[in-house]
């Protein structure tokens, strides 16, 4: 969809900037090439201009934003402050309430003389830790009581220069200790920062206008919200590039983490997801072609990790990460081998399953109906074959063959599925409602669009359903979650689900694109989807930081709102009953060791991220990391001594096995393992039994 717009602007003069000479004149570099040019003069206006007109939220560029721009910019270019000083901000600090009126004249000077002031830095930083490289590990004392505060992001920034070295050297000694904790010798941590510094020295000469205008420019988008965005020439002819791997990749959806390449989540049937070797919050820090070495990723930009990743289907791709599943500061890493391919339709298909549980005596069939992805085969849809795929079609043939298994409910598994067609939403919610709205959107001017079953057919299944979702369940899941609920049709059940409800367009500038948010949806109660997501009515422990990873965990996203329902308020029959299946729920799984273990290591994790000062006296260091890893240890081995199998003696002798693998992401394809969805099943079944006219709707 295509925003209505009048055309390129006419240039304007630059306003007259008094530059603030903050730079030296030969240490760090000379970075005065870096200067706006005139097309990228004309798309900030035009940015400007959009912004104003077609964003959802319609805010105005005043003082306020330019705060706000101020603010995001510096954490954009040194998130753990480590390269600018209190007095470089003091020295900047009339800038703070200013940037509204340079945009506003297309004046994009002082974003570059920033950008400038941070290059000079970090060329700086790395060839300050290479000359310390150079000098021998042997000179570094770690011996010395000294600590390191590793989460910066609200750390005082340092005083003034010699401060900022001072943190410099901490920062290296931090580095060649993790690395000496991971089992490298001096000599191999020396060779390997080396390298990596000159690298990173090499890749700062690389830097180009376009690089310096895009960061800019996008501290400013997203103080909007964090989906708005501006894309390069070059991103823009794929902007997926920067979301996803989909296609001749490995199938994950990454983001810029500091320095890291983080995963943020799997594309159902995709190579990555297939392997079950890789998981959400996994950092990569190499990447390398078949046998070839592996390069050091560390500190590179999103979209070059991601260039190295992709390549031609069938040929290997190896990936050197941290696994999620690691405590914090534990830097041990482990090599994955992928081979790369296009994710097909008919891999990403809905597919079932029967779970057959004992309960109170009975022997209960449940039908599971597990959807990775909302699809459709747009092409074949749109040349009018008969006989095109999509999940609804999909869905519907798996009841009826369910149905004439005789089971006797229906749990619908949305775990990690990211979304996918609108449209298929919509239809699928069909399939269980008699007819009626099942999402509304409502875009900046405030007008409401309706998305409805018009169908007077009735559903094609009235029986009882379960909705299992997880912090992974996004967009289109958590409408057909939302809608779902609020027909009072099924149990929610899970995880919090992401939270993205909002809705973008792509539209074209004189160079480049803006990826803008101009709609958000809602449920049809009126409630949002957007931050909040959707909340399940028996909750499950989470397997994954929410604080890392959900909309509410990325800056600047837009409230959880409500607005006029679409439908009256009916009778919930679920209410009456949910403290006791809450309480059955409960009983159940205070003995289950994989809901023990869930929980213990949601605790053990939270209880370490907050543990951020380390220290940088090696034998205090070993101990911490001894005393983290027998933690570790113990967690895991309780769940297996529980689960009647052999306990490690080291953590390390189950390197191959990510701890997740105890979880909802089992590569066993037997249901009854999955101790979420067996969960689930008992407790659709004790619905069943508390109210046994939900068995003949």
């Amino acid at each position: 969809m295509k925003l209505p717009f009048s055309g390129v602007m006419t240039p304007v003069l630059f306003s007259l900037l008094l530059c603030l000479n903050v730079q030296a004149a030969t240490p760090g570099g000379d970075w005065t090439h870096l200067q706006p040019e005139h097309e990228q003069v004309i798309a900030s206006l035009n940015i400007v201009e959009l912004l104003r007109r077609h964003h959802y939220n319609k805010p105005p560029l005043d003082d306020a934003r330019s705060q706000k721009i101020h603010a995001n910019y510096l954490k954009s270019l040194d998130p753990a402050r480590l390269f600018f000083t209190r007095q470089d901000l003091e020295h900047y600090q009339a800038w703070e309430t200013r940037y509204d009126d340079f945009l506003l004249k297309g004046n994009l000077e002082p974003g570059f003389e920033l950008y400038r002031l941070y290059l000079q830095r970090q060329s700086l930083y790395l060839e300050q830790s290479l000359h310390t490289l150079k000098e021998g590990l042997e000179h570094m004392d770690f011996n010395r009581d000294e600590s390191l505060e590793t989460d910066r992001e609200k750390a005082a920034w340092p005083a003034d220069l010699p401060e900022l070295k001072d943190l410099w050297r901490k920062r290296l000694k931090d580095e060649v200790l993790r690395l000496k904790l991971a089992g490298k010798q001096d000599q191999a941590i020396s060779e390997l920062l080396t390298k990596r510094y000159r690298n990173q020295l090499k890749r700062l000469q690389q830097i180009r206008s376009e690089d310096v205008f895009q960061t800019y420019i996008n501290a400013f988008t997203q103080t909007y919200d964090p989906h708005t965005s501006y894309l390069s020439p070059e991103n823009a002819e794929n902007f997926d590039i920067n979301m996803s791997l989909s296609l001749e990749g490995i199938g994950a959806v990454l983001q810029n983490d500091n320095e890291h390449v983080k995963i943020v989540r799997l594309v159902p049937a995709g190579p990555a997801d297939k392997s079950k070797l890789l998981a959400p919050a996994d950092k990569i820090i190499a990447v390398g072609q078949g046998s070839k070495e592996l390069v050091d990723v560390i500190g590179w930009r999103l979209d070059e990790v991601v260039k190295l990743i992709r390549g031609p289907k069938g040929t290997q791709v190896r990936l050197e990460i941290i696994p999620a599943s690691n405590a914090p500061n534990d830097p041990t890493s482990k090599v994955v081998s992928l081979t790369r391919e296009a994710v097909k339709l008919e891999e990403q298909a809905a597919k079932k399953s029967i779970l057959e549980l004992e309960q109170n005596g009975h022997t209960a069939r449940i039908g599971v109906i597990e959807i990775p992805t909302f699809y459709i085969d747009f092409k074949a849809y749109r040349a009018g074959k008969p006989d095109y795929k999509s999940t609804t079609r999909d869905v519907k043939r798996l009841i009826a063959e369910l149905q004439k298994e005789k089971i006797e409910g229906i749990v619908i598994d949305l775990r990690n599925n990211g979304g996918g067609s609108l449209q298929e939403a919509t239809e699928l919610t069909s399939l269980f409602i008699d007819k009626g709205p099942t999402v509304l959107v409502r875009n900046s001017n405030g007008r409401v669009d309706v998305l409805a079953d018009d169908e007077a057919n009735g559903p094609f299944y009235r029986g009882p359903v379960a909705v299992l979702v997880n912090r992974l369940s996004a967009s289109a899941s958590e409408i057909f979650a939302g809608a779902m609920q609020d027909y009072h049709r099924a149990l929610v059940i899970g995880g919090q689900t992401f939270g993205k409800g909002t809705v973008q367009s792509i539209q074209p500038l004189n160079h480049g694109e803006l990826k803008l948010t101009l709609a958000k949806f809602y449920r049809v109660s009126g409630q949002s989807t957007q931050h909040q997501g959707v909340i399940p009515d028996i909750s499950y422990p989470a397997l994954v930081d929410t604080e890392q990873i959900g909309e509410s965990a990325l800056p600047e996203a837009m409230p959880w709102d409500s607005i006029k329902p679409a439908i009256s308020v009916r009778k919930d029959p679920f209410k009456p009953y949910l403290a006791e299946l809450q309480a059955r729920h409960d009983s159940r799984t205070q003995q289950d060791p994989d809901f023990i273990y869930s929980r213990e290591r949601l605790a053990l994790v939270r209880k370490l991220l907050q543990e951020t000062r380390v220290s940088l006296k090696e034998s205090t260091r070993r101990a911490e990391q001894a005393r983290i890893d027998q933690l570790q240890l113990q967690l895991e081995n309780r769940l297996r001594t529980a689960k009647g199998e052999e306990p490690l003696k080291a953590l390390k002798e189950d390197d191959d096995e990510s701890l997740l693998t105890h979880s909802e992401n089992d590569a066993d394809s037997k249901p009854e393992d999955d101790a979420y969805l067996k969960e689930t099943a008992h407790i659709l079944i004790d619905w069943l039994n508390l109210n046994p006219v939900a068995r003949n709707p």
